[in-house]
């Protein structure tokens, strides 16, 4: 992935040959490889509206540029074992997004150029916020049911002392519906095994003799069960305790244990059903936020540059992609060739400590030509 600059300039006679000078010198130095970038001839509207415009478009890229980065971010979070295969997921038209980048087309049928921009704006606004509502919806269901299945899960691995015996204990090790009698479970050290054997039946009194059996082991003991008359349970559970022999608070209850075990089935298996649909939507809106995006980037392109350069409309963009560490030489090449766009834009940038009042009036980063970033490599997961 990679680092864009969507620029533009005059398109008159003078500055085609500032043009021809830059695809000339970035092609020589190896700074960057460039493609035009055409924009429709849109509606201009008034002046007025341009200039309110520009701030909602500013404001619209932001929030579109957020709602991209946390769909591909959730689609590595859904895809879990598969994370490596994220980035050939995240494609746009069906293409990949530098492909989409460097070819771009208006979506005339999406969003008709005979409109006002106003009104195209406020279409893009109206579909990135609807993949927004429909991504926290989603994302909701999806993630209170791994989340479940998750904490389930947990359950069934850790030690003895811990982890759900559902899945460990039948119903044959266990003396059930008896007035007087019931059956413990104890996890004992494997070091301390002999002295469980030799104790267990004097811990206290009424305890069944020879009634221990060892139904599960772990790397750290084992987990036996030993059987004993119900009103000596305290006070056995206290001297187990007192020799190390831990009592689990577990009593078998088969319709429990059976419900616990179908939940567990039922959660993984509405993932599974969800996993699917979820990952699609994900892939699609991707798509269509992605394209929503660039199509926002081209408008503020279209209302910056008639912003600075007038009308009527006549200006050139072009999608820039800086090697690996041509950057700053990009920079200074751009701002040499198109300093006569902005004299003092371009004294300032020469010596960044000049003070020029009213020059910054944003955080918006100010050259002698239009200029917006495209970072796709914001959209790498991680």
């Amino acid at each position: 992935m990679s680092e864009f600059w969507l620029i533009s300039a005059p398109g008159d006679k003078a500055n085609l040959q500032a043009w021809e000078r830059i695809t000339t010198v970035t092609s020589k130095a190896n700074l960057s490889s460039n493609s035009k970038f055409i924009i429709p001839d849109l509606k201009v509207g008034t002046l007025d509206a341009l200039v309110g415009l520009s701030d909602e478009l500013g404001k619209l890229d932001s929030f579109a540029e957020s709602i991209i980065k946390k769909i591909a971010q959730y689609i590595g979070d859904v895809m879990e074992d598969s994370k490596d295969k994220v980035q050939e997921n995240l494609l746009a038209s069906g293409v990949d997004l530098i492909s989409y980048l460097t070819r771009f087309e208006w979506d005339m049928a999406k969003y008709p150029i005979k409109q006002p921009l106003k009104n195209i704006a406020e279409a893009l606004t109206k579909q990135i916020t609807q993949i927004e509502t429909d991504l926290k919806s989603r994302a909701e269901v999806y993630n209170n049911i791994k989340g479940n299945l998750q904490n389930l899960e947990k359950r069934t691995v850790g030690n003895l002392l811990t982890r759900t015996l559902a899945d460990i204990v039948h119903k044959d090790d266990f003396v059930l519906n008896s007035e007087y009698l019931i059956t413990l479970v104890v996890v004992v050290p494997k070091s301390n095994y002999a002295q469980w054997q030799k104790t267990y039946e004097s811990l206290s009194d009424m305890v069944v003799p020879r009634s221990t059996k060892l139904i599960a082991e772990d790397a750290e003991g084992g987990l036996f069960t030993v059987t004993l008359f119900r009103k000596v349970m305290d006070d056995f559970k206290a001297k187990a305790r007192e020799n190390r022999f831990i009592v689990r608070e577990f009593y078998f209850d088969e319709r429990e244990l059976k419900c616990e075990k179908e939940e567990m089935m039922k959660l993984a298996s509405d993932k599974k059903q969800q996993y699917g649909p979820l990952l699609r939507w994900l892939k699609v809106n991707f798509s269509e936020a992605f394209v929503a995006w660039i199509h926002i980037k081209a408008l503020r392109v279209f209302v910056e540059s008639v912003l600075r350069y007038g009308l009527p409309v006549n200006f050139q963009a072009m999608l820039l992609q800086p090697n690996k560490k041509s950057s700053k030489r990009l920079r200074d090449v751009l701002n040499a060739v198109f300093k006569h766009l902005d004299e003092v834009a371009a004294a300032s940038i020469m010596d960044p400590g000049m003070d020029i009042p009213g020059l910054q009036l944003s955080n918006q980063e100010y050259y002698p030509y239009v200029y917006f970033k495209i970072d796709l490599g914001l959209l790498e997961y991680s």
